[in-house]
């Protein structure tokens, strides 16, 4: 897609899906007016939620409501949604500014040479406007913790490649046109991959699973290898705690 706004009189658009959902879109391309709405219906909806509403979930340019059919219909579901609208604000929230570090070493980033190939560039062209760009998190989806950053500079877009590659690793940055992502889980992808993270995305709190939210947003910082593995040998110590707390706490619930 684009990143042409194509928020206006025609949208937002309602399609029922199956006898239990409502998708509301906003626009077909991603845009910050189109996201804005988005996120500015997901707010209103956890303020003031239609009977029967099981969840929303909210994507780049739209907004899937899913509802107990037993209790509501796709009509009532889309009266409140255009009621709040009508009474709601639009304007989006600032989300956190969340860092995350990134070593663009050459075995790290297997396909970074080709992406400066693909735009002309040089390999620290590409780092440079890769790590200097602001992104914003759009969307979560895919597989657990895969945020969708919106924000990858014109000059170093790409296309998917043509087929998908197995086992990249997790904590690698990941491009795709106007997308970056951080992969959390060992998975195959058709994005480049230019570099690998230390950061930590996936949390062990229940509560806040992620290290983002929706409309948060990211800076990549540069770090060296030294700095990669310490954060990695950090991360196992922290693992091990963490392991070892809750084997104590199971233990002590079956005593």
């Amino acid at each position: 897609m684009n990143e042409r706004s194509t928020a206006g009189d025609a949208w937002p658009r309602f399609t029922p899906v199956a006898d239990h959902a409502l998708l509301v879109s906003f626009g077909d391309a991603i845009a910050d007016d189109t996201s804005a709405a988005v996120l500015g219906l997901d707010r209103a909806l956890a303020d003031s939620p239609p009977p029967g509403m099981a969840e929303c979930v909210p994507a780049l340019v739209n907004l899937l409501i899913d509802f107990d059919p037993v209790v509501t219909d796709h009509e009532q579901v889309r009266a409140h949604v255009e009621r709040l609208l009508r009474t709601s604000s639009r304007g989006q929230a600032p989300g956190q500014l969340r860092e995350v570090e990134v070593c663009y070493d050459e075995d790290f980033a297997p396909d970074l040479a080709a992406v400066a190939r693909a735009v002309g560039l040089s390999i620290d062209d590409v780092v440079n406007n890769h790590r200097q760009a602001q992104y914003v998190v759009r969307m979560y989806g895919f597989a657990p913790g895969y945020a969708y950053l919106s924000g990858v500079p014109r000059a170093i877009q790409v296309p998917r490649k043509p087929a998908a590659v197995r086992g990249i690793a997790a904590g690698s940055v990941l491009i795709a046109g106007p997308q970056c992502l951080v992969s959390t889980l060992t998975m195959p992808t058709g994005w480049s991959i230019i570099g690998r993270s230390p950061t930590r995305i996936l949390t062990p709190n229940e509560r806040v699973p992620f290290l983002f939210a929706v409309g948060d947003t990211v800076r990549f910082v540069r770090i060296d290898r030294a700095l990669y593995e310490a954060r990695k040998a950090t991360e196992r110590e922290q693992a091990e705690r963490e392991r070892d707390l809750t084997e104590r706490e199971q233990t002590e619930r079956h005593a």
